[in-house]
């Protein structure tokens, strides 16, 4: 059974929690509090040298970290995952954009305006360029939801899922989705997948998993 080390409250996190729950793949969830520094004890920095979560034991002393390399890991061999080569990179191209693009603004404008008390007086430097680029990025994947229902390979992959850990929470911090109306649509169908848990939802150990891949 994996071991997860996740924050609640984490996008990054919740995008593998998220996984897990639609491939209804067993796994014991330890929470760790960043805003706390738990990531930063010895103890688990043994286990990860960059002091962040998620972070997923794949075996006896094993681990995986970055969120979207671990979407690849635990999606092998199931639907969630593009057989084609050229979905497969096509699927890639969207997380990567991801990371660059929708974890920095939308992301950071999450972090510090939702989860740290005081943040906005923080970063007001830097609000700015997060809500510019922020809505740049949403633009983006408007222009391609309008003509997709999915980012890669017409049906739900691992890159909707890296996708969708930020954007669902865009307008707790400062962004407006209104004028996206593809975002939205693609929102609700996301939440209309079975075996979807929000981000609020906390785990529990499934004794007997049927995997999205058998269905």
């Amino acid at each position: 059974m994996y071991k997860l080390f996740s924050m609640q409250r984490s996008g990054n996190s919740y995008k593998v929690r998220l996984a897990l729950a639609l491939l209804n793949a067993p796994y014991h969830a330890i929470e760790v509090d960043i805003l706390r520094g738990e990531s930063r004890t010895p103890d688990f920095l043994a286990k990860n040298p960059s002091g962040q979560v998620p972070l997923l034991e794949v075996g006896e002393g094993r681990f995986l970290a970055e969120s979207n390399a671990i979407l690849w890991y635990v999606a092998g061999g199931t639907p969630l995952a593009p057989e084609s080569r050229i979905e497969r990179a096509e699927a890639l191209q969207w997380m990567f954009f991801e990371q660059h693009a929708i974890e920095p603004n939308i992301g950071a404008a999450y972090f510090w305006l939702s989860l740290v008390k005081g943040g906005r007086d923080l970063q007001t430097h830097a609000l700015e360029d997060w809500m510019e680029r922020g809505y740049a990025a949403l633009q983006v994947m408007e222009n391609h939801l309008k003509h997709h229902i999915y980012f890669a390979a017409n049906q739900l992959t691992v890159a909707d899922i890296a996708l969708y850990g930020y954007t669902h929470v865009a307008d707790r911090c400062d962004f407006d989705l209104e004028p996206f109306p593809a975002i939205r649509s693609w929102l609700r169908r996301m939440q209309e997948t079975p075996g979807f848990v929000t981000m609020d939802w906390k785990a529990v150990e499934i004794d007997d998993p049927a995997s999205i891949a058998a269905g």
